[in-house]
């Protein structure tokens, strides 16, 4: 049996060895309750303040900003539940959003919100002469993804936080597939909340956290104590906010290396793909990118076959978000970029992490080719 790669970073990455002994150091040593006020509870509140103290400094954001969470899931929950306040309810999107984001909106929707969508174009990038006319004075929230889960597509939101900020209206900003990978300032990005996970960033899962703006006024979820700031209540995973603070140091000290290492790699399956497999369309190509994620139709193939045949060859890869995964459905933020349903229903997302090798890249370039050539010659036979 060919030995496995994974080229679905996006959906998750392996723990990095430091961060798992990081997380196994505190679990044995520092097992207290933080919110204790004994020898051992303040010992655990040290090492929590340590990793919140850790992770604002990286992410540009000041200490009592750092909400911990369990993921990005809840982080995205909290935020746009937790800002849907007030009179105004008319909230604005971009195509395509995370189901954590999508899901909660039709919740708020249910509730007697509106909701509203900003258009993209081919690129994958929404369209600034478009702002004004949907981002209305009667807006009361807006959520935008800073890079897109299944392409990669970066967004400049400078335009739609002065927008925002115009009219008074909160922003959340999804960076769950961006922190960790590329450069992320709370402060300079100026949105209301931020959310993050650690799995995206050789962290493990079950943790991530949300930042949020200084003196914002938010509703919890959740009821029952005073942690973090009685944003969200229950007793903190100190062991796992201690191993996700190491694993953005770690990204923070090697990220010019990561992210050149992992933008070669993508270029190098890109172009093998559309040298030897044409006709192949890479999705938002001429846009600025993730530099791990690479969505790529091959036309006349079907994407659930092929993510099959794939999967036999020992490729792991996906046809876009894991929490939208079992939908037969085209991807909707390929066909609000103009796709046809045939070529969003032939795209396929390769995603790496920053533990991809030049070997696996090019053992998975042959699997890959085999795979659609064999599928290719079926569909002609």
């Amino acid at each position: 049996m060919s030995v496995p790669i994974n080229l679905d970073g996006n959906a998750t990455t392996p723990p990095h060895p430091a961060v798992i002994e990081t997380v196994v150091t505190h679990l044995q040593q520092n097992w207290g309750n933080p919110g204790s006020r004994h020898a051992i509870g303040r010992r655990a509140r040290r090492v929590l303040d340590d990793s919140r103290e850790t992770i604002a400094a990286i992410l540009d954001a000041e200490f009592e900003e750092v909400v911990f969470t369990s993921g990005g899931t809840e982080s995205n929950n909290l935020a746009i539940q937790g800002l849907a306040v007030g009179s105004r309810r008319r909230l604005v999107t971009l195509p395509g959003e995370h189901p954590a984001t999508r899901e909660t909106c039709r919740h708020l929707q249910q509730r007697g919100w509106t909701l509203a969508t900003l258009p993209i174009d081919t690129h994958g990038q929404w369209r600034v002469d478009q702002l004004e006319a949907i981002v209305t004075a009667e807006t009361g929230l807006v959520t935008a993804l800073l890079a897109h889960n299944e392409t990669g597509v970066r967004q400049n939101l400078e335009p739609l936080v002065a927008r925002c900020q115009t009219i008074s209206t909160p922003l959340h900003v999804d960076a769950v597939q961006a922190v960790g990978r590329i450069p992320v300032s709370f402060r300079n990005l100026s949105a209301t909340t931020l959310s993050f996970a650690a799995h995206k960033f050789h962290g493990l899962r079950g943790v991530g956290g949300l930042l949020v703006r200084r003196g914002t006024q938010m509703a919890p979820l959740l009821f029952g104590g005073h942690q973090e700031s009685e944003r969200r209540p229950g007793t903190e995973a100190v062991a796992l906010a201690a191993g996700m603070a190491k694993a953005l140091e770690l990204w923070q000290q090697e990220a010019v290396k990561r992210e050149a290492h992992m933008g070669n790699l993508r270029d190098r399956l890109e172009a093998a793909l559309e040298a030897q497999l044409a006709p192949v369309v890479v999705q938002g190509k001429e846009a600025l990118r993730l530099p791990n994620t690479s969505c790529v139709a091959f036309p006349g193939v079907d994407g659930e076959a092929l993510l099959v045949n794939l999967d036999l060859a020992g490729v792991a890869c996906s046809l876009g978000s894991t929490c939208a995964s079992g939908s037969a459905e085209p991807a909707e933020i390929l066909l609000a970029m103009g796709c046809s349903p045939e070529v969003a229903r032939a795209s396929v997302r390769f995603s790496l992490t920053a533990m991809t090798t030049e070997t696996e890249v090019e053992q998975a370039i042959e699997r890959i080719v085999a795979a659609v050539s064999r599928l290719r010659g079926r569909e002609l036979a």
